[in-house]
């Protein structure tokens, strides 16, 4: 009888083992990145500044639409299960920002064709816009599209799940997530290149993407 029941939980957990595929790498912990860390201080600042938005040099307004901001980069950054990934939707090729994950290293500019997605194992860290590209949503709210007078990289936080996509009616690319920062070319170590759309368009797509 013993050896009926030990033959039986064998049985049991290799059944389980063929049903219920375990996952062998574990979640990265995002808290852990010195963005959680720069999301939170930011919040703590925003807090003080609630308590006298005079002083600040802040409407009411300003702190609320921020705060929001951060609490939604907070949120991705304590309950991402995955790096981050960027999704092309826009019909035509999409720039990209992205490094190997759990590797400390900038991120490289790479080019996402149409209806693909990032590799996972990757974390894709920000989006390159080009001069003349039409983008809505850069400031949370603001449904207005406007075209770009020089290149922008948008950085995202760690774990966004980004999907970018194009207006039919208006021709401007859309983000369900707003980005963590916007930079010029002078504001960020970020490689920023001068191209224009075209430029992106007839580039052969090389970013790694998931199969």
């Amino acid at each position: 009888m013993k050896l009926f029941k030990t033959l039986l939980l064998v049985f049991t957990l290799l059944v389980n083992f063929l049903i219920v595929q375990p996952s062998w790498a574990d979640p990265p912990t995002l808290t852990q990145t010195p963005e959680y860390a720069e999301v939170t201080q930011a919040l703590n600042e925003l807090t003080q500044a609630k308590a006298a938005p005079a002083e600040s040099g802040y409407t009411a307004e300003q702190i609320e639409q921020k705060t929001g901001e951060l609490n939604l980069q907070k949120y991705i950054l304590e309950t991402s299960l995955e790096w981050g990934q960027c999704r092309n939707q826009t019909g035509q090729n999409l720039a990209v920002f992205a490094h190997k994950a759990k590797k400390n290293q900038q991120p490289s500019i790479y080019y996402l064709g149409n209806g693909k997605i990032t590799d996972d194992e990757w974390n894709c860290d920000g989006v390159y816009l080009p001069a003349g590209v039409k983008i809505a949503g850069l400031i949370p709210g603001d449904t207005q599209a406007q075209e770009l007078t020089e290149p922008l990289a948008l950085k995202f936080v760690p774990g966004t799940q980004l999907v970018a996509q194009t207006n039919p009616q208006t021709g401007a690319i859309e983000l369900n997530v707003p980005p963590a920062k916007v930079f010029k070319a002078s504001d960020t170590t970020w490689t920023i290149p001068n191209l224009s759309a075209a430029d992106v368009s007839a580039q052969l797509p090389n970013a790694p993407i998931e199969d």
